[in-house]
């Protein structure tokens, strides 16, 4: 099997980070595979250093074309790439007029991030036959056991940091905002991630990794990310609902803790690991395929 990974991104996403962690993965099964992505990229060096192939062109025969974000999409879409796979990861809807219905028309596969997702795109008219849910992954990390209550620091007004200051405030807690969750989760004991939407949640899903429950918006897919009441909460995107939340959190027990950062790990390991990942898009590949 020869599969091209297409990305047209320039920067390290999230959406980067699962290409580079499918194409690891796909490689200790013997698959032979090549990337297309613009020259330079921080994703082309990332993966130029794993010692994996960079494709200048999509000219060559591949037995699947995978497409891992909209702009790659409408380029395999516009030069008729078949077989064509295609990841959606966003939760906004996808656009309905004639050209993005047509787009929507050539691709022999959907990749869903979530069922809420999965739903975005049967809006469109994509049929259900032709969509498989498979979650991002998160690599594994080192258990925590700090007492830092964190958030993902981001410029993203979408992201709903100054809702997750002003709800600290109220609740008179320290929140740390994070450059770098990867170095810091292992410190912490809860991750607030507040978001107006999402298509998955990778932070979650990294918090979990290491046993870090998460207190998170109710929306897209944070909604299956978390298992609301046992890895974490789902509430409002509301000041004084996000405060009374960290409250409650904050106020349990060491047990009741522990028992929920066993639960999120758990839950990572069951749901969103790298193996999960790397084998649900293999059999979607075989399905293409046949």
């Amino acid at each position: 099997m020869r599969i091209l990974h297409m990305d047209a991104g320039r920067e390290m996403r999230g959406g980067q980070l699962q290409v580079l962690f499918l194409m690891r993965a796909l490689r200790d099964r013997g698959i032979e595979q090549h990337l297309c992505t613009p020259p330079g990229s921080p994703l082309a060096q990332r993966a130029a250093a794993d010692g994996f192939t960079l494709a200048l062109s999509t000219r060559h025969s591949y037995d699947i074309f995978h497409a891992h974000d909209a702009r790659s999409h409408t380029r395999a879409a516009l030069r008729l790439l078949h077989p064509l796979v295609v990841s959606r990861r966003v939760a906004f809807p996808v656009k309905l007029g004639i050209l993005s219905r047509l787009k929507y028309q050539r691709g022999d596969l959907y990749l869903a991030v979530s069922k809420f997702v999965e739903a975005r795109l049967r809006a469109v008219g994509v049929p259900a036959s032709k969509i498989r849910v498979i979650y991002d992954a998160a690599p594994e990390m080192p258990r925590a056991t700090g007492t830092r209550i964190i958030a993902p620091a981001t410029s993203d007004p979408r992201k709903g940091s100054a809702l997750a200051a002003e709800a600290a405030r109220l609740a008179g807690v320290d929140l740390h905002f994070s450059t770098d969750l990867v170095t810091d989760l292992p410190s912490a004991r809860l991750l607030v991630y507040i978001s107006e939407e999402e298509g998955l949640g990778s932070a979650a899903l990294l918090a979990q990794a290491a046993g870090v429950p998460v207190l998170a918006s109710r929306v897209g897919g944070l909604q299956e990310a978390i298992d609301h009441g046992v890895t974490g909460v789902l509430t409002a995107n509301d000041p004084a609902a996000i405060a009374d939340a960290l409250r409650s959190l904050l106020s349990r027990d060491s047990a009741t803790l522990a028992e929920m950062r066993a639960a999120a790990y758990a839950r990572w390991a069951s749901h969103f690991t790298i193996e999960h990942l790397a084998k649900d898009t293999l059999a979607a590949y075989n399905s293409v395929i046949g």
